[in-house]
């Protein structure tokens, strides 16, 4: 069963519900002595934490390479611009998906998720999480879209390939806001690339998913109301005003399906794929 979840003002702050099933095996260090090097202390006074705010930035290590830097209540998380957030390459793949999607091929259709390999899908989820909210801060919205397509990518992945429901449930309940925040992303940057016209397209793109997802988990009563729509709708509705009151070619297209005017569907659907494809 899918669980809709109110997460409009989901932020750093709120507990990620992912079930760990194998629960915490690492013993913490003792509490040894640090260095100068070792330890952070210059780096916390110089940059205070505002609970206030997103604290968000971009920094160059001393080998040149950019990093994004989050200021948390308790320090400071460090992740790589490109590839996996943490800088690794499970079993030498880009990502642990990536490593996931050649063991599925390898093993064929039985390929199911162990333990191990769920705790690390965890691990994948929440990295591409805290950097997708990065970009989102920063404004840099394609980025933001390229790492909300990787979770999309890895849900519909475990879906196939999970263990259980419970585990999946745990994972699936997040999918609206996800595609809420993906499509925030793509309109934005459709707005400063294009025109208000293709940043609509984008929004009605993201609502026709959306609505798509509720009417799968029969809660289609609900998706008017829902938070996430609505935003959506706000800003859709905004954007629209920006541009001669024309209405965008996607709602034209859903509007002659839903009025069974299929012929002008067809001729609405080639302009979209002209248009898609750079062709006018």
């Amino acid at each position: 069963m899918w669980i809709p979840v109110d997460l409009v003002n989901f932020s750093l702050s709120t507990p990620v519900d992912i079930i760990s099933r194998r629960g915490n095996k690492s013993r913490p260090e003792n509490g040894l002595p640090m260095t100068d090097s070792e330890h952070i202390d210059a780096l916390l006074q110089s940059w205070p934490y505002n609970p206030e705010s997103m604290n968000i930035r971009i920094v160059t290590c001393e080998d040149k390479r950019e990093v994004l830097q989050m200021r948390v209540d308790l320090g400071v998380l460090q992740l790589e611009t490109t590839g996996r957030p943490d800088g690794q390459r499970p079993e030498g793949e880009e990502t642990y998906y990536d490593y996931l999607m050649r063991q599925s091929i390898f093993e064929g259709n039985g390929f199911v998720l162990d333990d191990d390999e769920c705790d690390e899908v965890d691990r994948e989820f929440i990295q591409f999480y805290h950097r997708r909210v990065c970009w989102l801060r920063l404004q840099q919205y394609d980025r933001a879209v390229a790492d909300a397509d990787h979770t999309l990518g890895l849900m519909d992945f475990c879906r196939v390939h999970s263990p259980d429901e419970q585990w999946t449930v745990s994972h699936e309940q997040y999918r609206p806001f996800v595609l809420f925040q993906r499509t925030q992303a793509a309109a934005l940057s459709a707005l400063e690339e294009s025109s208000p016209e293709e940043a609509v397209q984008e929004i009605e793109q993201g609502l026709t998913q959306l609505h798509a997802l509720f009417v799968e988990h029969e809660l289609e009563e609900q998706f008017e109301d829902d938070d996430l729509v609505t935003r959506l709708t706000e800003l859709r509705d905004s954007l629209s005003g920006q541009y001669s009151g024309e209405k965008s070619l996607q709602q034209q297209l859903t509007e002659a399906i839903a009025a069974e005017e299929y012929e002008r569907a067809a001729r609405i659907r080639d302009e979209l794929e002209r248009r898609d494809s750079g062709q006018r």
